[in-house]
């Protein structure tokens, strides 16, 4: 059971990203490709963790299409009936398929769930995330699962628009934490 106050803060964040015009999420995912692509950590990655974008969460188009053109291998999530992710490579949008909650799924083999572990750069969905790297995501706790899978000292970012880093999240034992926060202004590092 999530708390009031998670519910609260989840459903005025998600109000605010749907009122965000289309043209303005479109530069927003063109900044933050450009942002996370001149990282070190990610310049340095071989493999990558990713997403495919939805409902309104800053666009990864851009940048799933420049890590491909940096010669990365880009592995994306795949819900599980149990709501944990698997893993499988990406190799373009057109190898993409819809899935259950309307999300894009890659087709082709499952890595397992512990694929995630290999990743050098895991990039994460979130609403907002504190100035300590407390990510509030939708609710489901796929993404707690997952990061709870990764290496210390990985570079884990969480993807947000600017005004969604440094928000006071209710924290649940639960919860896991990434170490930095990408948006269209650029790439911050969390206490």
């Amino acid at each position: 059971m999530q708390s009031p106050a998670k519910i609260a803060v989840r459903d005025r964040l998600l109000t605010d990203r749907h009122r965000r015009p289309l043209a303005e999420v479109g530069l927003a995912a063109r900044a933050l490709a450009e942002h996370l692509l001149g990282t070190v950590d990610v310049r340095r990655a071989a493999t990558v963790a990713a997403y495919v974008s939805m409902n309104g969460e800053p666009g990864t188009g851009p940048l799933l299409d420049g890590l491909r053109a940096a010669g990365k291998r880009v592995i994306l999530p795949v819900l599980l009936p149990d709501d944990d992710l698997d893993w499988a490579v990406y190799r373009s949008p057109d190898d993409l398929v819809r899935a259950r909650l309307g999300l894009l799924e890659p087709v082709g083999e499952r890595l397992g769930v512990d694929a995630i572990a290999t990743a050098d750069v895991v990039l994460v969905p979130a609403l907002a995330v504190s100035s300590t790297g407390m990510r509030l995501g939708r609710g489901g706790g796929s993404y707690d699962r997952a990061l709870g899978r990764v290496p210390v000292g990985t570079f884990t970012c969480a993807l947000l628009y600017d005004g969604e880093v440094g928000v006071d999240v209710p924290v649940e034992p639960h919860d896991r934490p990434v170490r930095y926060a990408a948006t269209p202004t650029g790439v911050r590092r969390l206490r």
